[in-house]
């Protein structure tokens, strides 16, 4: 019985040792929970003794002193090792090494084992990868990977050098944070701001205050946006400004590329140009300054504040074309499409697409175009308006052309028209209109004595030249005209109003904000498209003779 029971005990021992036996994983685990080791170990150094009156239980090291701890080996001239603190104070030429991509040098570093930071002192230079950072105070945090500096840094990154009065660089994610009197510099650009993060990977500054960028002739002001010192790339936030060469931009977000000069700008958009006094602003604008072109989309609007007065002009879209850009020949034209409408104080303007041209100072309106000045409106198939010394000089009507005088009684209107007609301007008023082919008057003579409508005269004429004085009428020159003047009390109802008449006050701008209400012609009102007669195709014979 008891050899059983013997038996029985060895055969569950035996049984046990082999279930252990059969189970590394966990002796692995076991082995791998083991507390990692925190001491600072003494590789090496020429000589070591001990001075307890002057340095209590610190063990004075001389001659190539090395430090191993966790990975780092920490190098000096000498030192002070106080082992039960796991800590130590190195003196020349000291220097940390962490693998193969951190390097920290200075003249004086004291090293706390326990925290693992090292605070290095004096003519500091904290390498990592590509960039290097230079100041003479720095803690370095090997448990959190990140430097702080305070009294003054300079991080070189490839070819930009960014300084400021205190900052952080963090090794695991390479990301520097300079603070107060920060300058970010390289051949191209100058930066200054007040906060600034840089991400030394992309090469990319993350503006967070007051910032101001210079690259040749063109400066940023941002208070929000990022800048990419390999792309020369901006992105910019919270009513940011380029201005380049008397030109600017702003807008709530701005896109600039300094290589191509391209600029991008979204909402509530202003593009001034200080140089021609004129501006376009809209939603959308983009703008390159080594071309000259710029465009405007979204509520845009062209500002021409050259004059006394602003001109304002509303369009789908603006574009702006700059020709032999950089000589002193340079000229623009500026393209309104869609729906424009224009107002100034002594002229407004309704028409479907128009073209400005600097060269001449013309602008050119295309499909039903109609220009109100005073109580004067002149519409036709196109019309040329040309500006002379900051105001309205001529205007040229091509095509059913037709213009219309209100009266002050508000009910009369006196009305030319003709296949083209030009108006001549005098400090914006008209003093000569020309009327040529085909041309068909409506004029209401005024007496002196009373100034009352003495009647109406109708006449027909192949060409029609009139002066007028204070909006009246001084001489006129008709060639070969027939017509009949009507009193007051016998007009016939036919001659009242041309066959082309029409007055179209319902359109007319009413001031700057009106530019962007839309009111199309009434229905049947547009203007008729007349065939332009066409010379007949000409027909080449076999031997090339012409039929």
């Amino acid at each position: 019985m008891r050899l059983r029971t013997v038996a029985f005990v060895l055969l569950c021992l035996f049984g046990l040792s082999l279930v252990w036996a059969m189970q590394p994983t966990r002796k692995r685990n076991i082995s791998r929970n083991k507390p990692a080791d925190k001491r600072v170990y003494l590789v090496h150094s020429d000589q070591l003794r001990y001075d307890q009156y002057r340095n209590g239980d610190a063990q004075i090291l001389v001659g190539n002193v090395h430090f191993r701890h966790m990975g780092a080996n920490l190098y000096c001239d000498s030192a002070n090792f106080f082992e039960q603190s796991n800590s130590f104070e190195a003196f020349g030429h000291v220097k940390m090494l962490q693998g193969d991509t951190l390097k920290l040098f200075s003249d004086y570093a004291y090293y706390d084992g326990n925290a693992q930071i090292a605070q290095a002192r004096y003519n500091v230079i904290l390498k990592h990868r590509q960039s290097t950072l230079y100041t003479d105070s720095l803690d370095y945090d090997r448990l959190y990977n990140f430097g702080n500096f305070f009294e003054g840094g300079k991080l070189v990154d490839n070819g930009s050098t960014l300084t400021s009065d205190w900052g952080e660089y963090h090794t695991d994610t390479k990301m520097a944070m300079f603070y107060y009197d920060v300058r970010l510099r390289n051949k191209k650009f100058y930066l200054t701001t007040d906060s600034l993060y840089y991400d030394t990977r992309t090469s990319r500054a993350h503006i967070v205050g007051p910032s101001n960028i210079i690259s040749g002739t063109s400066h940023i002001y941002s208070e929000d946006g990022y800048y990419n010192t390999k792309t020369e790339t901006s992105e910019l936030f919270g009513r940011s400004v380029m201005k380049d060469k008397g030109r600017s931009i702003v807008g709530d977000s701005v896109y600039h590329d300094s290589k191509n000069g391209l600029s991008h700008a979204y909402w509530n958009v202003v593009y001034v140009d200080s140089i021609n006094k004129n501006k376009m602003t809209g939603d959308y604008c983009e703008y390159n300054d080594s071309t000259g072109y710029a465009m405007a989309t979204k509520r845009a609007v062209a500002i021409d504040y050259s004059q006394k007065d602003s001109l304002f002009m509303h369009a789908d879209t603006f574009k702006l074309y700059t020709y032999n850009i950089n000589t002193d020949s340079v000229y623009r034209k500026i393209y309104g499409y869609n729906k424009v409408r224009a107002y100034r104080i002594d002229v407004q303007a309704v028409c479907d697409s128009l073209v400005y041209n600097s060269k001449d100072s013309c602008m050119t309106m295309y499909k039903d175009p109609i220009v109100w000045n005073n109580n004067q409106q002149l519409f036709g198939e196109e019309i040329r308006v040309y500006i002379k010394d900051s105001t309205i000089h001529r205007a040229h009507i091509i095509g059913q052309a037709f213009s219309t005088e209100q009266m002050p009684d508000t009910v009369h209107f006196n009305q030319v028209s003709s296949r083209e007609m030009l108006a001549y301007f005098e400090k914006g008023e008209i003093y000569e209109t020309d009327a040529v082919g085909n041309v068909l008057i409506v004029y209401y003579p005024i007496d002196d004595a009373d100034s009352s409508l003495i009647g109406l005269n109708y006449t027909e004429t192949p060409w029609m030249k009139m002066y007028l004085e204070k909006r009246k009428m001084k001489k006129i020159w008709m060639e070969s005209p027939t017509g009949t003047l009507y009193p007051m009390t016998q007009i016939p109802p036919s001659k009242y109003f041309l066959p082309q008449y029409a007055w179209f006050d319902y359109i007319r701008p009413r001031n700057k904000e009106d530019i962007f209400n839309w009111r199309p012609k009434k229905a049947g009102q547009e203007l008729k498209e007349i065939k332009r007669r066409e010379a007949p195709k000409q027909k080449l014979s076999k031997k090339g003779e012409v039929l």
